[in-house]
């Protein structure tokens, strides 16, 4: 690679509110932003909310001229691992169970080591899992080397039928290209919504998913020279989530770096003067709200910036109608070449870590009230559980003495029904104790380095977080 090497690359990121039969105009909006894809020509397009994968194709066919590397990021659904045959056979019987629950009509404005990698050029491995997917999808102008994904562990509650987010396989992808001996790591995400900012009761999942994309990045990010993500983050610029991500990897936000910026004020992505957004729900936020994102950092050697960066304002650029119900983010970034510098941590000192450490305690505090809930829920629901086996006990000797059968009889069905309704909540949330306890764990860990590099000083600080301290060399150069 030539020392003055440099080169431009232009994203677009759009969550594209893509649910089959209740998204309004859905195939005329799937057209026309295929049609926008072409004439702009950028290099790389991630989409969200793609649900159909006949949508996919759909624009797979059309994009293929501009656009010849596309990949669906198929994934299961209420699991947090790739489902083998058996796993496939089981969700099958769930989507024969809940038909054609495939997203939820109630949309809110707050929305919605070791890891083995595919090779793009030959055809996908990841079985077709699930009712819904991730609904994430990327296109290219430049080959795909390499790809892979992470199905987030917590993804809200199977219960919330109306809210839908946990029969989807909420995700975020992977994909590496090397562009002139430049190697690019580009992570796609949809992070479950927010439906109620003021009574949050999917905070905690959030937290734990924000946490999870950012180890996700961290590990597999350590032979790139470029990091992009994009994606819904269902993230406000301060809340918890996002100041976690961004101080654990070093990423930075395209619309606070860059120096051009055109589109809706504030760089909001769900705006008020969009015909699709729920008017209601953004009477807090006159300007609209921020919780879609372009976030990049490169490591030493390199230098990244955001050159520009565009949205969409409730209207498609070139017809009219909006494309989504969120605005599109266009950003142009350049990378180049960068004079190895001093690194920033071994002289700013133990104060370096405190926002770091400031946002690990935050999460924690709010792990461990969640933790403290999914127990309750679990202890609950085991009474509930000796309740009715107790119930079905006293059933069952009132039928077999023939006083009141036809009374026993009829009251077995729901005593069952309750009985194993009880179970699954109990199974569910242990499971989302012992979720939320991993990613707890975790979080200690990191703290307890963060902390031994204040106490033991600057010369400790490289082992702490490689990728903490590559957003901080960026943010120098």
């Amino acid at each position: 690679m030539k020392p003055n090497f440099s080169m431009r690359l232009r994203v677009f990121n759009l969550n594209c509110w893509a649910i089959p039969y209740l998204s309004k105009h859905r195939a005329d909006r799937m057209k026309r932003l295929a049609d926008f894809l072409n004439l702009e020509s950028f290099d790389l397009a991630l989409l969200q909310e793609v649900w159909s994968e006949q949508d996919f194709q759909y624009l797979r066919q059309k994009l293929l001229p501009t656009y010849p590397s596309a990949h669906y990021f198929r994934s299961n659904f209420g699991l947090g691992v790739e489902a083998g045959e058996g796993g496939t056979r089981n969700i099958l019987a769930l989507q024969l169970t809940f038909g054609l629950i495939i997203g939820s009509p109630y949309r809110s404005s707050h929305k919605g080591c070791g890891f083995e990698l595919c090779s793009g050029a030959g055809p996908s491995t990841d079985r077709k899992n699930g009712i819904i997917g991730s609904g994430l999808c990327v296109f290219s102008k430049h080959p795909i080397q390499e790809f892979t994904q992470h199905v987030y562990t917590l993804n809200g509650y199977p219960y919330m039928i109306h809210h839908g987010d946990w029969f989807c396989g909420k995700a975020v992808g992977l994909l590496v290209l090397h562009l002139s001996g430049l190697v690019l790591n580009a992570y796609v995400t949809h992070l479950h919504a927010e439906y109620n900012r003021q009574k949050d009761i999917y905070l905690a999942h959030r937290v734990v998913q924000a946490w999870e994309l950012a180890h996700f990045i961290h590990h597999t990010s350590k032979k790139a020279d470029v990091v992009l993500l994009c994606g819904d983050l269902n993230l406000h610029p301060k809340d918890l989530g996002c100041r976690l991500l961004k101080e654990w990897t070093g990423l930075r936000d395209a619309y606070l770096e860059t120096r051009d910026f055109k589109g809706s004020e504030e760089g909001c992505t769900m705006v008020p003067d969009n015909c699709y957004v729920n008017q209601k729900e953004l009477q807090p936020f006159p300007c609209g709200i921020r919780i879609d994102y372009v976030l990049y950092k490169a490591v030493s050697g390199f230098y990244i910036s955001c050159k520009t960066l565009k949205t969409t304002t409730g209207l498609d650029p070139h017809s009219g109608s909006p494309l989504s119900d969120h605005e599109a983010l266009m950003a142009t970034l350049c990378v180049r070449h960068s004079p190895p510098q001093q690194d920033p941590s071994s002289t700013h000192g133990a104060a370096e870590n405190s926002p770091l450490v400031t946002v690990l305690r935050e999460a924690l505090t709010e792990l461990d009230q969640a933790v403290a809930q999914a127990h309750r829920w679990a202890t609950c629901a085991g009474y509930v559980i000796g309740l009715g086996l107790l119930l079905l006990a006293v059933l069952c000797s009132l039928a077999a003495g023939g006083g009141v059968r036809e009374v026993a009889i009829l009251l077995w069905t729901p005593s069952v029904g309750l009985l194993l309704g009880a179970g699954a909540v109990y199974t569910f949330h242990m499971q989302e104790a012992k979720g939320l306890c991993k990613a707890r764990a975790e979080l200690q860990h990191v703290l307890g380095r963060a902390r031994e590099a204040q106490d033991l000083g600057p010369e400790s600080q490289p082992a702490l977080s490689l990728g903490h301290q590559e957003g901080n060399r960026a943010e120098d150069q």
